[in-house]
């Protein structure tokens, strides 16, 4: 497998690229009033790269950009839930506060993502 490079594309979409083909991506919004989240809603890894541990890398990779940002993240996506809880010295559970705003949100604006 070559290098995986990571790309926050702008849109709220943690991208996995293989040279310049996104082959894995984590779709999210951002709570932003404080405390602030990164609420991860949907990971997908390319059907022809599957098994390769591409959604782990992108899912280390989406709690390490929040970490960096001081931002707690809600893993609203199975994977990422799954992921978590499987990795809880990377994956620090959300605290319900954050859980229930983002549920909150997605309630009130379908769109958010």
């Amino acid at each position: 497998m070559a290098d995986i490079e990571f790309d926050d594309d702008g849109r709220r979409r943690l991208r996995a690229l293989q040279g310049d083909h996104q082959v894995g991506k984590i779709d999210y919004f951002v709570l932003e009033q404080p405390p602030t989240a990164r609420v991860g809603v949907h990971t997908e890894v390319d059907p022809d790269h599957q098994g390769e541990g591409i959604a782990g890398m992108l899912a280390a990779e989406f709690y390490r950009r929040a970490a960096e940002a001081g931002q707690g993240v809600v893993p609203l996506c199975p994977y990422l839930k799954r992921w978590s809880l499987a990795h809880p010295e990377q994956a620090p559970a959300p605290d319900q506060e954050l859980t229930d705003r983002a549920l909150r949100k997605l309630r009130e604006d379908p769109a958010t993502w």
